[in-house]
């Protein structure tokens, strides 16, 4: 025999008898599962609920026959229901639950080093990570298929990701299919599309046949904003430009260099042309869609399913960082701690501009628009159906969708719901909700419907 830590950490028995491995037959098992002394080993709620409860009878009833005689009487869910009337089983419970052990406390986490990643990388200086027990090292990236590569390698045990990027990974769009989650938004807003300064006098989009244009992934809300709002003014992505990935870090060099006309990219980098005076903003992705996402914190499926404990301290550690990055009046002081070398590599100025939301357009214009960038963790899955008729819309995929199936695999809204009241931010009633791009309304639950109403799209 060999022994194992129940969660009250006291030896006990191990034993080959039963499906949970503590009793001499199945049958024994059976009979602790109705009398509140067993539960599912898959279900980690359940179990912590259990043993809570198990431990309130025993000292309400620490004689066995006294106890098992009440509990036959009565059956154990009257019994649950009697003892929550006048016990806080659900208080106990989570208090139970958070002093889980971590399976690891040691992770690495990549990053690309632009603003919306803020969370991620503030979490790390400004002690998010240590609050909650974990020792995480940010490790800044040089590119979005860097980060994939090596998150499924596990060289990384998470990352920032664009927000598209688990749900192509959960599909195998690109690559071999591999379950990915995005229990959390990073940003929203963040973007914008920068022009060269050549192009100052050239602001109407018709015109724009035969630009060369970066993004930052072919798997990014940038390239599906892009190539909306090049579509929704006559101009086919495919075939009028041309669409290039380029590593954010790289953006504003091409831009100089003359190799791009502009990109729709995120920041630091359309603040950063304007800053180095190359480019100007021409639009930001707010007034594209009001409240986009963007980036997202990402891990494999099996790292959630593998590791409950770390994954919980790890995206309420994000959380957390996500709720303090929200309130304006934190924004400056975030801007001088995700700027050093080993972060953003920018000078703060750029930074407090973009997340103040008061900048230099590069036409000589001072622009306010305080929410320019947000933050707002709730992943709602109809975010995850308009991106995934975008992916179909351009040829990423083929075929017939589960839209709402896929949505609600990789898009983790629940986990993200509970922990958002854990840090004081109220979380939607809801998953899904519709909402308006470039004047067009997106309803989630008729995706077919909207994807057919393009004019401009790529074959099937």
């Amino acid at each position: 025999m060999s022994t194992f830590n129940d969660p009250f950490n006291a030896k006990t028995e191990l034993t080959t008898g039963c499906n949970c491995g503590r009793h001499a037959s199945q049958g024994e098992h059976d009979r602790d599962a109705a009398t509140l002394q067993c539960a599912p080993a898959d279900n980690l709620e359940s179990t912590y609920e259990n043993v809570v409860a198990s431990a309130v009878m025993r000292a309400m009833f620490p004689h066995d026959v006294a106890r098992r005689t009440f509990l036959k009487s009565v059956g154990a869910s009257a019994a649950l229901a009697a003892i929550s009337q006048f016990f806080p089983l659900k208080t106990a419970t989570d208090v139970f639950a958070a002093g889980a052990p971590l399976e690891k406390t040691d992770l690495k986490i990549g990053f690309i080093p632009i603003t919306c990643a803020t969370p991620i990388i503030m979490a790390h200086p400004m002690g998010f990570y240590a609050k909650n027990g974990l020792n995480v090292e940010v490790i800044k990236t040089a590119g979005w298929a860097v980060i994939r590569d090596k998150t499924i390698n596990k060289e990384y045990d998470a990352a920032h990701m664009l927000s598209p990027m688990p749900l192509a990974l959960t599909i195998g769009a690109g690559s071999n299919p591999i379950p990915y989650t995005m229990p959390a938004v990073e940003n929203i807003n963040g973007q914008a599309i920068t022009l060269s300064l050549k192009h100052k006098d050239n602001r109407d989009p018709k015109n724009w046949k035969g630009f060369k244009f970066a993004v930052p992934f072919d798997y990014s809300m940038h390239n599906y904003l892009l190539r909306y709002y090049l579509a929704e003014h006559g101009i086919d992505p495919d075939t009028d430009v041309q669409i290039r990935s380029v590593p954010p870090p790289e953006m504003v060099a091409n831009l100089r260099a003359d190799n791009i006309d502009g990109f729709l990219g995120p920041d630091p980098m359309n603040q950063r042309a304007v800053y180095d005076n190359v480019g100007f903003i021409h639009i930001l992705s707010k007034d594209i869609w009001e409240g986009h996402p963007c980036c997202a914190f990402a891990a494999s499926k099996e790292f959630v399913t593998t590791m409950p404990n770390t994954y919980g301290a790890l995206l309420k550690s994000i959380i957390d960082a996500t709720a303090f990055a929200h309130k304006a009046e934190n924004r400056k002081q975030i801007a001088e701690a995700i700027a050093p070398a080993n972060y953003l590599n920018q000078p703060p100025i750029v930074l407090e501009q973009i997340l103040t939301g008061t900048f230099a357009d590069g036409l000589g214009s001072i622009v306010k628009q305080p929410e320019r960038v947000d933050f707002d963790p709730f992943p709602w899955q109809s975010f995850a159906v308009w991106i995934l008729t975008q992916m179909k819309r351009w040829g990423q995929i083929k075929g017939d969708v589960d839209y709402d199936k896929v949505a609600q695999e990789v898009f983790l809204a629940t986990d993200t719901a509970r922990l958002m009241k854990d840090v004081g931010l109220t979380p939607p009633a809801a998953t899904t909700k519709s909402f308006v791009v470039m004047g067009k309304t997106f309803d989630p639950s008729k995706p077919d419907e909207y994807l057919n109403s393009f004019k401009i799209r790529k074959a099937s």
